[in-house]
């Protein structure tokens, strides 16, 4: 009788793939470090292990951070409910049909500067599906939600320091966070991401759902805490055990000598500059407070830019693939690399603004 099964020619050997060379030498590595070096092992398992804990537990266990990704898919929700995205999508029709772009493509950049970058993810990754919104235009999307600062708070401390630098705040804000909405879709529609298609409004969909306002409100409530524990905290465990590691290497002092270099390059203040890349804009700003009135004020305008972007780097490498590959068309690899074009834009962004609009706009 015939099982279904095929059965193996007699004395045939299954060949060896690279990978399991690769996997040969992980293990003859492992068992010779455990047998002649098991301190290091040790002690960088352990780095690895506290930096998580102080990042994980401190910002979004016991600190505010984690409570305010909840809040912001909450509020998030709340909008679409209330037909914030249909009229968004209304208001930026003629101009996203004048550069040649799904209106969607912008949608996520607006809820990310209302709230937090994981719920803009959450919410309007599938947005972007219903509109049948290319892979490229997908990707503009990342590039162009990266653009603005994921934290309100982050957004009202950065007045305060523009105001103690003596620089007006409205120029900044326009040019700085508005403004990329626009910029950046044109920008890459004519130069990487060119699979893009105008749309009309009679050929999209209507976003606003039926549901009641409890079910909506309370099914917010667990979808932020699903963004928080089962997305946000592993993504950010993955990077920083690997800076961590990596600092008891001492390796990550050359990484973070280069990027200290490269910030005083960029008119960026190095100090602030460094916590909006690695830990949190928001401290980073809550810091800038204390030393604007201090500082050129291209030094501040140039770091109130960066902050005003999707960083930190967790973010960039954890959180953005790990939520928009469950809501969009994207994996993972696409996903970080358009968000990290997006950082690297908005950079070379925080760089000009500082250099040669503040120049123009000091009181």
């Amino acid at each position: 009788m015939n099982s279904g099964m095929e059965k193996q020619p007699t004395g045939a050997k299954r060949k060896m793939t690279t990978a399991e060379y690769v996997g040969f030498v992980l293990v003859a590595l492992s068992l010779g470090a455990l047998f002649w070096y098991p301190g290091p092992v040790a002690g960088a398992f352990t780095a690895a292990a506290k930096k998580v804990q102080t990042i994980a537990f401190g910002a979004f266990i016991s600190g505010m951070v984690g409570w305010a990704i909840i809040c912001s898919v909450i509020t998030g929700r709340l909008l679409e409910r209330a037909g914030f995205t249909d009229a968004l999508i209304r208001i930026f029709v003629p101009i996203t049909r004048w550069i040649g772009v799904n209106p969607a493509v912008v949608i996520p950049g607006i809820y990310n500067i209302l709230g937090d970058i994981n719920a803009a993810g959450r919410i309007t990754g599938p947005v972007l599906k219903q509109a049948k919104a290319t892979r490229d235009e997908q990707k503009i999307a990342i590039c162009t939600m990266v653009q603005s600062q994921q934290s309100f708070s982050t957004f009202m401390l950065g007045i305060v320091c523009l105001t103690a630098a003596k620089v007006s705040v409205f120029p900044v804000i326009i040019v700085g966070l508005f403004l990329p909405l626009i910029v950046m879709p044109l920008l890459l529609k004519h130069t990487i991401y060119r699979d893009t298609k105008a749309v009309e409004i009679d050929d999209l969909p209507r976003y606003t759902p039926d549901t009641g306002w409890l079910p909506v409100l309370f099914g917010a409530a667990k979808e932020g805490a699903e963004v928080l524990f089962l997305i946000v905290i592993p993504a950010t465990a993955a990077v920083f055990g690997i800076i961590g590691a990596l600092e008891y290497a001492g390796i990550w002092q050359y990484i973070h000598n280069a990027l200290t270099a490269l910030l005083n390059l960029l008119s960026i203040d190095m100090e602030t500059g460094m916590v909006s890349i690695l830990a949190s804009p928001t401290l980073a700003m809550g810091m800038l407070t204390k030393t604007a009135g201090s500082l050129p004020p291209k030094l501040v305008v140039g770091s109130f830019i960066l902050a005003s972007s999707g960083l930190p780097l967790g973010v960039v490498f954890g959180q953005i693939p790990m939520i928009w590959k469950g809501v969009s068309d994207l994996d993972e690899s696409e996903a970080v690399k358009a968000a990290v074009l997006g950082i690297v834009l908005r950079i070379l962004t925080a760089f000009l603004i500082a250099e040669f609009l503040t120049p123009l706009i000091m009181k």
